[in-house]
């Protein structure tokens, strides 16, 4: 029986294991095989504490290596199932089971990708799925956005602030995105053009994107936009199958918290991406593994001092 089990492999699950860890709590971090989010970002410029940038695989490395310093294990498995029990939670992975009556689940969420060629070869050398992370890379570059929500809107006005040009290609002729944030874009049409009723076919270049293949919709009619970059803003998808009907989501399949990340099953947190839609930021899902992580140390000492651990 551990202490704390810690699910995925971001900054959030690094931030609560730091904390957990360092309050002498028996931590198990299970992480998957594939990437975080942060680990496919290339420089991080806005994370405190860095005034030069920091890489994103460097800051993941070294948030583990220091929840490892404080004692905190790590299990390289894919997590394949959680139940519910009576004397506490289970979590199955790569054929063994692990158990606590402490869980923060901090799977993160994809981002929802085209599927195009040169899409994946370029994926961290153009192709990106976060312009507030990337934008000062840009300066006086050519951008393009794919989307047509507030996230698009979003990377729109980030970029902005450094391109030369950005464009916003959306496959319907008006904009999901609420009317202040379609406001803010449209005023800037010298430097933000919108291209309607339109998807990406195909990522160009060499060592990085140098062009993306444009499709009309409507017409089938193809182009070829000149762009350095190119922004996906369609929405991500959370990763939480296995927690389908045990813990509560909201409509998108995000895990429900309250603020001091609660979830719906008692001794069981979230943290990171997975339960946040809103900012996606490295800053935010640290803060939040930290909030989980203190609350799940809180719920074992609460237990303690109820006889019940």
């Amino acid at each position: 029986m551990e202490d704390v089990i810690i699910i995925g492999g971001g900054i959030a699950s690094h931030s609560a294991a730091v904390y957990t860890s360092r309050a002498k709590l028996k931590t198990i971090v299970i992480c998957g095989f594939e990437p975080d989010q942060l680990s496919l970002t290339t420089l991080v410029e806005n994370y405190p504490g860095f005034p030069e940038g920091v890489l994103g695989p460097e800051l993941i490395r070294n948030t583990r290596k220091q929840a490892e310093k404080f004692g905190a294990k790590y299990v390289e498995a894919v997590v394949t199932g959680f139940e519910i029990k009576k004397d506490g939670y289970e979590v199955k992975a790569e054929g063994k089971t692990y158990k606590s009556e402490t869980i923060i689940i901090s799977t993160g969420a994809k981002p929802r990708r085209l599927d195009i060629p040169g899409e994946n070869k370029y994926f961290g050398r153009g192709v990106s799925t976060c312009a507030v992370c990337d934008a000062a890379l840009y300066k006086n570059k050519i951008a393009v956005v794919v989307g047509g929500g507030d996230s698009a809107m979003e990377e729109a006005l980030a970029l902005v602030k450094f391109t030369s040009k950005v464009y916003i290609v959306h496959r319907r002729d008006e904009f999901r995105a609420s009317k202040i944030m379609q406001d803010r874009v449209l005023k800037l049409k010298n430097n933000i053009e919108i291209i309607w009723d339109s998807m990406p076919t195909e990522v160009l270049g060499n060592k990085f994107v140098e062009a993306v293949k444009i499709k009309n919709l409507k017409t089938n009619k193809e182009t070829t936009l000149k762009a350095d970059g190119m922004f996906l803003a369609i929405g991500h998808i959370p990763n939480t199958e296995i927690f389908k009907g045990k813990v509560e989501l909201d409509e998108l399949g995000f895990i429900k918290t309250d603020r001091k990340m609660h979830t719906s099953l008692p001794g069981v947190f979230s943290a990171g991406d997975v339960q946040d839609h809103v900012y996606k930021q490295a800053v935010t899902s640290a803060g939040t593994g930290c909030v989980a992580a203190l609350e799940a140390e809180w719920h074992i000492e609460k237990l303690k001092a109820e006889g019940k651990y």
